[in-house]
């Protein structure tokens, strides 16, 4: 049996795979989820013409806990190590005569990539070395284009060892743009903490490129909430906002002494703008996801900001359910008591832990 193979986070893959269950139903597919702990991947098992359907129509944005998936093509468990590649070639031949996935050849572009663990990062050497000559193999087979192009499937040669790897596709509308569904991220030796490459990731995630420069630009007002020590305000910074962080604790004065924060020590559930002109709204409190939902919905709502990222931490249990409890929460505000159409989407990002990250955007 085909499916669809889900790349997670490690130690969310229960998360993932309840989350799959409860949006292929929707589309009206009945597979079954196969995981195993800590091993960063979720296999949904169903019929090759139902991996091709969710390929297409399983909205990759609209997932919280799902990187990247792959409409299975085949899976090798004997890899002969002498010529990986002639051994690869002949599964893809195979595996392109059936059916359902006549359509996907000629594939357009080459991902090999590993899980996100430490198993797989061992492989991550192997992989970068394997992509060229795999890439001219099956250019020369005739299954992959000459030229790279978005306008055919990517194929994924995702490694579990040397000898293993699972052989699927996506398509170029429907996937991450990032190798194995993870920003690569520069560190900022002069941030305050490292959570501000959440920050990054989730301007990077959730506002398209070509939309950055008009909707995060030099000069807009922001506000951070639970600002302290200046994670998130720092990247507000870097950007040319001014900034209005609020926190009871300290905040690093270098970020201070930059001439565009101002600092309010104070509650930041009490804490309000004094004028309606904040673009941003961004909050990594460590609270109820609930009270967290509530507060940025009130913002939305009376009109105090434009667009809000903000952290939500997830129980031990049910975190699938309690994300989408949240979610589901804030929605039913914005459609009763807002004053228009709105945009809401959530990501487990890389650089999150026990957390998803939420956008909010009013439009």
């Amino acid at each position: 049996m085909s499916g669809i193979l889900a790349y997670c986070r490690p130690g969310f893959e229960n998360d993932c795979a309840a989350e799959l269950q409860d949006k292929t139903a929707l589309l009206g597919v009945f597979g079954y989820c196969q995981t195993e702990a800590q091993q960063g991947y979720v296999w949904y098992r169903c019929q090759p013409e139902e991996a091709d359907h969710l390929a297409r129509k399983l909205v990759l944005r609209e997932l919280i806990f799902c990187r990247q998936f792959i409409a299975v093509l085949s899976e090798l468990t004997a890899l002969p190590v002498e010529d990986r590649v002639s051994a690869l070639q002949l599964a893809l031949l195979d595996a392109v005569t059936v059916e359902a996935f006549e359509g996907v050849k000629p594939l357009g572009s080459l991902r090999v990539e590993t899980p996100d663990t430490n198993d797989g990062k061992e492989l991550t050497k192997f992989c970068r070395k394997f992509t060229v000559p795999l890439r001219q193999g099956l250019r020369k087979a005739g299954l992959l284009l000459a030229e790279e192009s978005d306008r055919r499937p990517t194929l994924h040669a995702f490694f579990l060892s040397g000898q293993r790897v699972v052989l699927g596709y996506s398509y170029s509308y429907n996937q991450s743009p990032w190798l194995m569904g993870i920003p690569r991220l520069r560190s900022f030796a002069d941030a305050p903490s490292r959570s501000t490459l959440k920050l990054d990731e989730a301007f990077q995630v959730f506002v398209p490129a070509h939309e950055r420069e008009t909707r995060i630009s030099s000069g807009m007002n922001a506000v951070d909430l639970g600002a302290a020590p200046g994670g998130w305000t720092y990247q507000l910074v870097r950007r040319s906002m001014m900034v209005q962080a609020v926190d009871n604790g300290p905040m690093d004065q270098k970020l201070l002494d930059s001439g565009q924060v101002k600092y309010f020590q104070e509650d930041g559930f009490k804490f309000r703008p004094k004028k309606k002109n904040v673009t941003w709204l961004v909050c990594d409190m460590v609270e109820k996801p609930s009270r967290v939902a509530d507060l940025m919905a009130d913002w939305l709502i009376e009109g105090d900001c434009i667009e809000a990222i903000f952290n939500l931490k997830l129980p031990m249990k049910k975190r699938y359910a309690a994300a989408k409890e949240a979610l589901e929460h804030i929605t039913v505000r914005l459609q009763e008591e807002g004053r228009g159409r709105f945009e809401l989407s959530a990501k487990q990002l890389y650089h999150d832990r026990e957390e998803i990250t939420v956008h909010a955007r009013i439009v």
